[in-house]
């Protein structure tokens, strides 16, 4: 009796551990086994992009994922000066996605490994999801009489602007500046060092972000910004000073870029985040960007906002031979070297 015992409790022990195996299997396809907590994305992103795309293109995205997969999903961002943001990417926070300022950033990426491939030139349009001129942002009545980048150079204008160190605003601001006085007939660098040190001269703050500075003239310092078009159109619930837009005859237009991080991209997510660059360029995504104050990569969808102003002369950072020349011959080689160092000996 006793052997007989044994074997029932064998019998048993063993039945009940298969039918644990099975169940331990199958418990995530049962709905008492399936997680509650949505799907989560994680994108940095430059500073200014920051209410467009949390208040837009995030909750847009996030029923369009809904209606095709059932899934909740949560997108956590995280935003800053787009250099700031870049540091952080190097020390290691594990963005799956990136919207920078400037490829300058993308390429510190791919220099500090984050990046394993120059990725976002395999994207539409490279990578460059949205587009805004760089305007010049004065006091109601523009007490001041500022109608180009010229006039920022005349004693006794007070400049806020962003600061070249952690900002992707200000590479573009300087690079507009400069740009402005090449674009005039028979002018040359000398005429761009020129009224880079006319300007850097009257700079009476330096803030950390496009958004920052901003945040700076609202609340009455200085006498004009040089900032994003998109910041003023997007934004102009922010502060109470009386404001008005100046639109040089030649300024550049910022193109705006996002990079898939790969390394942190887990395989059971590469679809979420495809989906998602997908998004960007889709024509609800564009035309959300357009409402918000960017202009559109497509020129199709920019005849949704009566509010752009009207640029003579828009000129891109192509045509200084891309970021990485404009870095090396003019941010580095005329900004830093040369006006800096007239400025602060």
């Amino acid at each position: 009796m006793v052997h007989k015992h044994g074997s029932l409790a064998l019998s048993l022990g063993t039945a009940l551990l298969g039918a644990a195996v099975v169940l331990w299997t199958i418990w995530p396809l049962l709905p008492v086994g399936r997680s509650t907590r949505p799907r989560t994305l994680l994108v940095y992103g430059f500073a200014i992009v920051e209410k467009t795309l949390t208040r837009s293109i995030f909750p847009a995205f996030q029923k369009k994922w809904k209606d095709r997969t059932g899934e909740e999903l949560e997108v956590i961002g995280s935003f800053g000066g787009s250099g700031t943001i870049t540091n952080q990417l190097i020390m290691g926070v594990p963005a799956e996605l990136a919207i920078l300022s400037t490829e300058l950033d993308l390429l510190r990426l791919r220099q500090a490994g984050v990046l394993q491939t120059e990725a976002w030139k395999e994207l539409p349009h490279q990578g460059i999801v949205n587009r805004t001129p760089f305007v010049i942002l004065v006091g109601r009545g523009n007490p001041k009489g500022i109608r180009e980048f010229a006039d920022l150079a005349r004693p006794g204008v007070r400049i806020v602007h962003p600061d070249p160190l952690t900002s992707g605003a200000a590479n573009w601001a300087i690079m507009a500046e400069y740009g402005a006085a090449l674009r005039r007939p028979g002018a040359s660098s000398a005429d761009g060092q020129a009224l880079l040190l006319g300007i850097w001269r009257n700079v009476v703050s330096q803030a950390g972000s496009g958004r920052a500075a901003r945040t700076q003239f609202d609340n009455g310092f200085g006498d004009v910004l040089i900032t994003y078009e998109q910041d003023i159109l997007g934004n102009s619930e922010t502060g109470s000073r009386p404001f008005e837009i100046v639109y040089p005859r030649s300024t550049i237009s910022s193109e705006h870029t996002v990079v898939a991080i790969n390394k942190h991209i887990r395989p059971g997510q590469r679809e979420l985040v495809r989906a998602f660059l997908d998004f960007l360029w889709s024509d609800e995504a564009q035309r959300l960007f357009v409402k918000d104050g960017f202009r559109s990569v497509e020129d199709r969808f920019n005849r949704g906002n009566p509010k752009f102003g009207t640029v003579p002369d828009l000129f891109l950072i192509h045509d200084f031979g891309g970021w990485l020349e404009a870095k090396k011959n003019i941010i580095d080689g005329i900004w830093k070297d040369k006006v800096l160092r007239e400025i602060r000996p």
